[in-house]
């Protein structure tokens, strides 16, 4: 059944249930395929629906799942979750507050590239994995092996409160992603890259087609093969929109989930405060800001509340943490629409969708120009952050920079430091902006689909380098 059509029993359940209630239909499909060596590796295919209940009683929260949408199991899910609120009630050290009254959305919100996507034969999805694995391999005589992915998440939502909310959506991520292995003399480097969006495929591939990603991937995978090491500790870096999106994700949004506050991360306390540049604007939107098709977009989130866009960080004061509806209750502000469940049997959390600085006036040229010495970082390989602020991040591509002039590609490179330390040494922001973390998933006891992104920023930071 689809979300338009189940939000009708939906609608008709929550007007009988009494109290607080909230009913989200949830219908996922994910499709993959993997190419290796000339041969498709694996193939999968996997599709859940269901419905996730929760009930707000006596102060207390309680959930309940059911694999129907027939009206009977509707019924029973919500006296299961209304069960489970009362004995929890005594439980909870702090009732749950009022929840804020907020605009709720009512209507449907599909996002484009659904129909475009499904109508795509798996035949030519295939096809495709095997043609660009084929591009990496054959791209030079060094790369020994290359491997291509490409999945897809097509979801369909309905979200009905008792307090005002009906709204359904449909939307789908494709996702590619390209990896080489070189070899030469012994010596062993990997090229890697990703793409994905909320979208079709012409939203997929708006930054070059699958041909420039794969031969990107090859060349980095060579070029690795050759370079050297960077000179250690603390350098002038520009960041490329990448990095600066992990860095937002890792070290700072997950410091403004209000309930990782509560738990006294490192941004608690810190309203009003200077924590960044005077440079620094960073929001956190449902929608895809600035450029179409981020990889995290929602329209609604899934306590019905509009998924619009939150300005953490403005002109480098914290303004703003993000929120759902209890959250937004305990600090006496707006929700701010960050409530995700990664499927219909999980209780929505607070997550961050797409995590954004926002463009200055610099262009990159100009950045790298005044530069008399430093590093141009792009490409995460892998990284760490903690409450506190604190990461280290792997880099596959960086370039030194000297009187001005981009040089040689190094390699090994990790970018430490404290975000919002860091944050307060950036003295330029580029004019243009790219998403580019569509193809990331997060985990916070449940996956979700994220984006993060940004112009090109220039600050310091420590780096180091394997040797």
């Amino acid at each position: 059944m689809s979300a338009a059509g189940v939000i009708e029993t939906l609608k008709q359940a929550a007007a009988s249930a009494g109290g607080f209630v909230e009913l989200r239909y949830h219908a996922k499909t994910s499709r993959g395929v993997v190419v290796e060596k000339g041969k498709v590796e694996s193939s999968s295919s996997r599709s859940v629906a269901g419905l996730g209940v929760r009930v707000l009683e006596n102060g207390a929260w309680g959930f309940a799942s059911t694999g129907s949408s027939e009206p009977a199991d509707v019924k029973r899910a919500i006296e299961s979750a209304r069960a489970a609120a009362s004995s929890g009630a005594s439980l909870r050290s702090e009732a749950v507050a009022d929840l804020p009254e907020v605009k709720l959305a009512t209507g449907d919100f599909s996002q484009p590239g659904v129909d475009e996507i499904e109508q795509r034969s798996l035949e030519e999805k295939v096809g495709m994995a095997r043609k660009l694995e084929e591009t990496v391999r054959g791209s030079s005589s060094s790369v020994s092996s290359a491997t291509c992915g490409y999945s897809e998440i097509f979801e369909e939502k309905a979200i009905v409160t008792t307090d005002g909310a009906a709204a359904s959506f449909r939307l789908v991520r494709p996702e590619l992603r390209l990896q080489a292995v070189a070899e030469r003399n012994g010596e062993m480097s990997t090229g890697f890259e990703a793409i994905g969006t909320t979208g079709g495929w012409e939203c997929l591939f708006r930054h070059g087609d699958g041909e420039y990603f794969a031969g990107k991937a090859a060349r980095t995978a060579v070029d690795l093969l050759s370079a050297g090491h960077p000179q250690g500790g603390r350098a002038s870096v520009i960041l490329a929109p990448s990095i600066v999106g992990l860095l937002l994700h890792e070290a700072i949004g997950h410091t403004v989930e209000a309930d990782f506050v509560q738990a006294g991360s490192v941004a608690a306390g810190k309203l009003g405060q200077r924590v960044a540049s005077d440079l620094v604007t960073l929001c956190d939107s449902g929608a895809s800001e600035l450029e179409d098709g981020a990889g995290g977009t929602i329209p609604v989130d899934d306590e019905g509340v509009l998924a619009g866009r939150t300005v953490i960080i403005r002109d480098g004061i914290l303004e703003s943490y993000l929120h759902n509806r209890e959250s937004a209750a305990r600090y006496g502000v707006a929700p701010t629409g960050n409530a995700r469940a990664w499927e219909y049997a999980d209780e929505p959390l607070i997550r961050m969708r797409n995590t954004y600085l926002e463009p200055g006036q610099t262009s990159l040229e100009e950045m790298i120009a005044s530069t008399r010495h430093g590093y141009l970082l792009d490409g995460p390989r892998n990284g760490q952050a903690d409450a506190t602020g604190e990461f280290m991040f792997g880099v596959q591509e960086a370039r030194e920079i000297k009187d001005g002039k981009l040089g040689a590609l190094v390699k090994g490179v990790t970018v430490t430091g404290i975000a919002f330390d860091v944050l307060s040494t950036v003295d330029s922001v580029s004019d243009s902006f790219r998403w580019d973390l569509g193809s990331g998933y997060c985990g916070k006891g449940q996956p979700a689909k994220v984006d993060a992104g940004g112009p090109y920023i220039r600050c310091k930071a420590l780096l180091g380098g394997e040797q």
